[in-house]
């Protein structure tokens, strides 16, 4: 991973000095995700009750690597339909992975996993009541997140595309809303980054982090694609503390004109 030059991200009440948050899923061996996440660098990975579950002795050598990683563990809510179950699942990885941390997930739409944004607010009030330091899954609306802020939530991951599709950011428009006007508010994409030029455009776009799992975990190289992805994290964030070039309709030199010597075609 490349040398970080920029100031650490501080999300509730822990630093950190990676802006990559690594998904646990779909990886072709324990070996290779903790080869991955070596790689990435991250101090943050994700990880699932129902497929990482410590007690289950089928899954034991997936969570031996991930305690070993020494890795803030944020465990989701993934594939619950209703804030009742998603509360649930949040207290059960809490006493089992031994952390407040949640990422809350409550999908309302089976098609292409858009959260259900009235379970997901009712979800987060009552769990940030509970003690919990809740990481919501939500879209890129403007109000939806206002409303999560409200409850209670510090940090909010609105998707880039649909979960899995390696999109992209699908809705500039709303991302950038999102960032000018939610400035104090740490934002990390969160699902359909495909590619690590992708992940480079979110950051500079001044988020905070990014969350990706199966752009990393199916590459055919998927130790090598980390690394990327951590490459063009880096430089995005770094792009965006220094300051973009402005796009412009007309072409303008770079070179000046002024003080250099004018030649005259004669005429014969």
């Amino acid at each position: 991973m490349p040398e970080n030059q920029t100031e650490p991200l501080r999300l509730y009440d822990k630093t950190f000095c990676s802006r990559f948050l690594l998904g646990t899923a779909l990886y072709p061996s324990p070996q290779i995700m903790r080869d991955s996440i070596s790689a990435a660098g991250c101090e943050i990975i994700t990880l699932s009750l129902r497929r990482q579950n410590p007690n289950d002795n089928s899954g034991e050598a997936i969570w031996q690597y991930i305690k070993a990683s020494g890795c803030q563990l944020l465990p989701n809510t993934a594939g619950c339909q209703s804030a009742k179950e998603a509360i649930n699942l949040a207290e059960m990885s809490r006493e089992l992975f031994a952390t407040e941390w949640i990422k809350l997930e409550v999908i309302g739409d089976n098609y292409n996993l858009q959260p259900d944004p009235y379970a997901l607010v009712e979800a987060a009030e009552v769990l940030i009541k509970r003690g919990f330091k809740v990481l919501p899954y939500c879209t890129d609306d403007l109000i939806v997140c206002q409303k999560l802020l409200d409850v209670g939530c510090e940090v909010l991951m609105p998707w880039g595309a649909p979960i899995g599709t390696g999109q992209g950011l699908l809705n500039k428009y709303q991302l950038s809303t999102l960032r000018e006007r939610l400035p104090h508010t740490p934002l990390i994409i969160d699902a359909g980054i495909g590619s690590p030029s992708q992940a480079a455009e979110a950051m500079e776009l001044g988020f905070d982090a990014v969350l990706l799992n199966t752009a990393v975990a199916k590459a055919h190289q998927p130790v090598l694609m980390a690394q990327a992805f951590a490459n063009a994290i880096v430089a995005g964030r770094q792009g965006y503390l220094a300051g973009l070039m402005q796009k412009r309709q007309t072409a303008s030199a770079s070179t000046p004109t002024i003080g250099q010597p004018f030649w005259h075609q004669p005429n014969y």
